[in-house]
């Protein structure tokens, strides 16, 4: 950061400091109450210093004094008005420190080092939001804000309306495949952006320059045989696709399921978000000048403010997504499925940037379906939480240039069971590969954790850590039901000779970590042919102003209304899903605090930001299972989702955030599916059809 900027932020925070220190000043003079003789005393003696100071004569001194009157009268009427306070909880009382006597009290009330800090980030956070809020109030409303009253649910699947808990007669698990490239053909010739970082490494200019791999979507389509319709599950290589889109690609898919004859009970999209794919958000474009242009363009009506997104590029990830959706259909072939899942140890994952969070995921689950047609490719489905954010970065060492397009780990977990052969050990008599599809989970502040994979090799460029965390996983995909000596016994699973070679090119003896060490196989379950999905609509209110500026500048496209109180929400979903009676998931509309999943310290009033206890009970407790996992970024892409108790919009994670109600909103909203399945009769019923 340079010196310039560092002045700038400087500036501002002795700014802020002073009318911290004005406000605690007049705080401590006047209380809620506080008479009208205290605080004439209070002014008198303020007026009496600055006479002192200034030389003023009386008649002056008068008027500064009818002044700091009318101005405190007028402060506290202000703030008797819920719009214009800022609320904090201390020990069971809730205080508005905004008010002059609202924060002289909850500094009173102040017991700890935590709470202090509590106040006095909340004190500036209301500042920030103040100032993101008058800059987001200078434009208009965009048209694609809707009015609520005018908000029509379009190209939603509530799932299947009816729970199994036993397989339907002549139940049989049906599953088929696809995936296609989602890199455009005019990409050497036209500007795209990588969806990830914007950063000074790379000049804040992070236009595609180079494709490393590739930029996909993959797809299966999914049936119990049960008569209540098939589930598709997509998995976009990107930073994040929002509800708005997934419709569109539900809009097209509907058609193409129609033409087919086929029942649809869901169709879910989720991203991988990687931060090395093209940006299908809209704030990852190239934004400074796009952010001016459409705030001049705001502030004096004219032009036409540009879309944070390329709208022409989304069509074609609309359209090749929905056509790959078809052909997955058309691929659908009757077989088995099993279940494995396996705690890999922290090695892999790093915990990087949310200290409160203390939940870690490090389980890795994998779904094998075998198809009854030996001569055709058996799938592996994958879920683990880790960001896929290694190539896209800028650095200033030259090994990442913040402009390659790539695939990250998931690209390379795929490539690997793609090419993997053996006929000793391949289910599909030998023949070449797998089909991989991805999913990613909880992954708030959880990055993929590459010192056990690099092993210490010396490396050119970044995303060589991505091929060989991702090639590293699909090895222990593989070999989740090994043992050690079944490992070492295939070459092609174990990497032994690579690893050979590797130690003794780079000489890393005392350094390398073999990753079939110590290690012990989980036992593969067959799964009963029970997929249950349930699905609902939420609306999540908009507190953070930053989100509301960046929606007004029509960077972003989610589904927004505005209600009839003025305030803003968000149309999105959450669900859940059951695969067979081993494993249960729910949809994390956007980047989910482990904790809020799992467990943790920031749930707990000693562990949060503002020493008050999360409403709610953790995911897992709510559906009371503790191997429950999520599928992250699933049908929105909503930022993070960060627990209302540890929300301080001082933070990155939270400034990239609907508000302090997100967690809430969707923790709510999982529990009436949990009070809805817990109730649900057991009978096979029709397949779920699109609301209209």
């Amino acid at each position: 950061m340079n010196k310039k900027v560092l002045k700038v932020l400087s500036v501002i925070l002795a700014i802020l400091m002073v009318s911290s220190t004005f406000t605690v000043v007049m705080a401590t003079e006047a209380t809620e109450n506080t008479t009208a003789s205290d605080v004439k005393d209070t002014v008198s003696d303020i007026t009496g210093a600055i006479d002192e100071i200034v030389n003023t004569d009386e008649a002056t001194g008068a008027n500064i004094k009818k002044l700091f009157e009318d101005y405190i009268k007028g402060y506290n009427e202000r703030h008797s008005q819920p719009e214009n306070q800022w609320i904090v909880t201390l020990n069971g009382k809730d205080f508005d420190i905004l008010s002059l006597g609202g924060f002289k009290d909850a500094v009173l009330n102040i017991g700890t080092v935590q709470e202090l800090k509590y106040v006095a980030l909340e004190l500036l956070g209301s500042l920030v939001t103040k100032i993101l809020g008058a800059l987001a109030d200078s434009l208009p409303d965009p048209d694609y804000f809707k009015n609520e009253k005018d908000y029509k649910s379009e190209n939603f699947y509530a799932g299947t309306d009816k729970f199994l808990d036993e397989p339907a007669a002549n139940g049989k698990w049906v599953l088929g495949y696809a995936n296609a490239s989602l890199v455009p053909d005019d990409w050497q010739t036209k500007d795209y952006y990588l969806g990830g970082y914007i950063d000074f490494n790379n000049g804040f200019s992070n236009n595609v320059e180079s494709i490393v791999d590739d930029m996909k979507v993959r797809i299966v389509a999914m049936d119990d045989s049960s008569g209540r319709g098939v589930s598709i599950f997509a998995t976009i290589d990107s930073i994040g696709v929002s509800n708005a889109y997934i419709r569109q690609i539900r809009a097209e898919i509907a058609k193409i399921a129609a033409e087919k004859n086929i029942k649809l009970a869901s169709v879910n999209v989720a991203a991988t978000h990687s931060h090395s794919g093209i940006d299908t958000q809209g704030l990852w474009t190239n934004l400074f000048p796009k952010i001016l242009g459409n705030l001049f363009k705001g502030w004096t009506g004219l032009g036409t403010l540009e879309k944070g997104v390329d709208e022409d590029y989304m069509k074609l990830v609309v359209e090749r997504t929905a056509k790959a959706m078809g052909v997955a259909l058309d691929d659908m072939k009757p077989g088995t499925l099993t279940y494995s899942k396996k705690d890999i140890g922290e090695g892999y994952f790093n915990n990087k940037n949310r200290p409160s969070a203390t939940a870690q995921d490090n389980t890795i689950t994998r779904l094998v379906f075998t198809p009854d047609d030996v001569n055709a490719t058996p799938t592996i489905i994958a879920n683990l939480a880790g960001h896929p954010d290694v190539a896209g970065l800028p650095t200033d060492d030259g090994k990442g240039t913040g402009r390659e397009l790539c695939g990250e780990y998931v690209y390379y977990i795929e490539k690997y069971l793609n090419e993997y052969s053996d006929d000793s050990v391949a289910v599909n008599e030998g023949k070449e590969g797998y089909n991989f599809y991805f999913i990613n989970g909880a992954i708030a502040g959880i990055y993929m954790g590459r010192g056990l994979s690099g092993d210490s090799v010396p490396t050119v460029h970044r995303y060589e850590e991505s091929i060989r965390y991702g090639t590293e996983i699909g090895r222990i995909l593989l070999a989740l039901n090994m043992t050690e000596e079944e490992i070492l016994a295939n070459d092609k699973i174990s990497g032994e000779s690579i690893i050979k070679e590797e130690i003794e090119k780079y000489g890393l003896q005392d350094s390398y970590t073999i990753w079939y060490e110590g290690w012990t196989p989980v036992e593969e379950t067959v799964m009963e042919p029970i997929l249950n999905v349930r699905v609902k609509e939420i609306r999540i209110p908009v507190t953070n102003n930053f989100i509301k500026l960046a929606g007004r500048a029509n960077l972003v496209t989610y589904n927004i209304l505005k209600t009839e109180k003025g305030t803003y929400e968000v149309v999105s979903e959450t669900g859940y899903v059951e695969f067979g009676k081993q494993m249960k998931a729910v949809f994390a509309p956007g980047e989910i605090v482990q904790d809020i999943i799992y467990g943790g310290a920031s749930l707990t009033a000693e562990g949060s930001f503002s020493c008050q206890d999360f409403q709610y009970k953790s995911v897992c407790e709510i559906f009371g299972d503790k191997e429950l996992t999520a599928f992250g970024l699933c049908n929105d892409a909503l930022g993070y989702i960060v627990p209302d108790n540890d929300y301080s919009i001082i933070s990155y994670h939270e400034l990239i955030s609907l508000g302090e109600f997100a967690a809430s909103s969707i923790v709510g909203a999982l529990s009436e599916i949990a009070a809805e399945v817990n109730a649900a009769p057991s009978a096979p019923a029709t397949p779920a059809t699109p609301a209209a």
